[in-house]
């Protein structure tokens, strides 16, 4: 069904994308080894061996799979199957070697190999701001997210949210309303906007904006598909605005991914006396996020023109990872562990591994704890 090289890049990238204990970061490495040529579909253990990050357990269980006619017919057509449905949908299917795909998510440590878009994929390398906070919104929330992104979306900022109920939900809306550009990422197939079942937002978002997703067509709102879909948004914009959150959530989930991502992290303060504000007031303490009372707070840090200050000095470059480092770190999203565990999960040798670990506290992204253990690091604002 395959025609153009982009349709067949993205067949082959959904087809490796199946691959048990191939995450984002060694699925770079496969492509960057063998290219985005039937060629990846025929490596051997002896290829994948050599390849940083696939230790001998995936190397071997890779291999196997690769080598098997049914597991690659039972892929490929899967993957034909997705090409189908975006077709179907009218969605694009970008892939990291797409020119489509925006330059802000390709400087994040895990950038996810593709994604689907419904809508236009231009407004996902526009100036941008990210706006989550909690499903349960005051009105003082609301009032303050309508504010600051009808303002943003009047300077020519896409807001990018998650489409959820409450904050997400209003910042798309002020940004439509202000006609505007916004981009809703979601943590379920692009065909399931289930939180806008009657339409009465979203075909207004594609209109002008987008609605994407790392996850493949059909699949169901689970709770897993969250962190990973945070840290999409906090990537594909400059900074990110908490307006208001308790101290647990998806949107402190959201900042810390914006942290570790060196981007720019703002926060609504709100009264202390209230639960929906703990979050960003939290932030704000930690000096983790810088206060905001207004989209010019914002825009004197986004853009140097506004801001002589940050024109001479400019904003701090993202920290570069090689392919071993990102694994490393990828592997320390589920949390803490031990440094055997951690040489598992990589596929290094622990001579190796303590190089990189020693690297990556140098950046700091990982600090070790008592007894060989390694956590990611929450980055601190000056």
């Amino acid at each position: 069904m395959t025609t153009t090289p982009e349709q067949s890049i993205a067949l082959l990238l959904l087809i490796i994308s199946q691959l048990p204990g191939i995450g984002p970061s060694r699925a770079r490495a496969l492509v960057n080894r063998f290219g985005p040529t039937p060629a990846l579909l025929e490596a051997d253990i002896d290829a994948l061996r050599q390849i940083p990050g696939i230790g001998e357990t995936i190397a071997r269980e890779t291999a196997e799979r690769l080598a098997s006619p049914a597991w690659r017919q039972k892929a490929r057509e899967a993957a034909e199957e997705q090409l189908a449905r975006a077709e179907r949908l009218g969605a694009a299917v970008v892939t990291i070697l797409d020119p489509a795909y925006p330059p802000l998510l390709k400087e994040i440590y895990d950038p996810p190999l593709l994604f689907f878009a419904r809508g236009n994929t231009e407004a996902l390398s526009l100036p941008s701001l990210a706006v989550v906070g909690t499903r349960k919104a005051t009105a003082y929330g609301k009032q303050a997210t309508e504010f600051i992104c009808r303002e943003m979306a009047g300077n020519g900022y896409a807001i990018f949210s998650g489409l959820a109920y409450g904050i997400d939900m209003m910042a798309h809306r002020a940004a439509v309303e202000s006609d505007g550009v916004t981009v809703a990422v979601l943590g379920c197939g692009i065909d399931r906007i289930y939180t806008d079942p009657a339409g009465r937002l979203w075909p207004k978002i594609l209109e002008r904006g987008a609605i994407i997703s790392e996850e493949w067509i059909g699949v169901k709102p689970e709770p897993g598909n969250f962190p990973r879909r945070n840290r999409l948004i906090s990537g594909l914009t400059q900074g990110t605005l908490i307006v208001e959150s308790d101290i647990k959530g998806g949107s402190m989930i959201t900042a810390a991914c914006a942290l570790e991502q060196n981007r720019e992290v703002f926060a609504v303060p709100g009264s202390i006396f209230s639960a929906a504000s703990r979050g960003a007031n939290f932030l704000i303490q930690q000096n983790q996020a810088r206060p905001v009372l207004c989209a010019e707070d914002i825009l004197a840090e986004l853009d140097p023109a506004r801001n002589p200050a940050m024109k001479q000095t400019g904003a701090p470059e993202p920290l570069a990872l090689d392919i071993e480092e990102s694994c490393i770190v990828e592997a320390l999203q589920a949390g803490a562990m031990h440094i055997d565990l951690i040489a598992e999960k990589t596929g290094m040798k622990i001579d190796a591994l303590l190089v990189h670990l020693f690297e990556l506290e140098l950046k700091w992204i990982v600090e070790q704890e008592p007894g060989q253990i390694f956590r990611k690091r929450t980055p601190r604002r000056a």
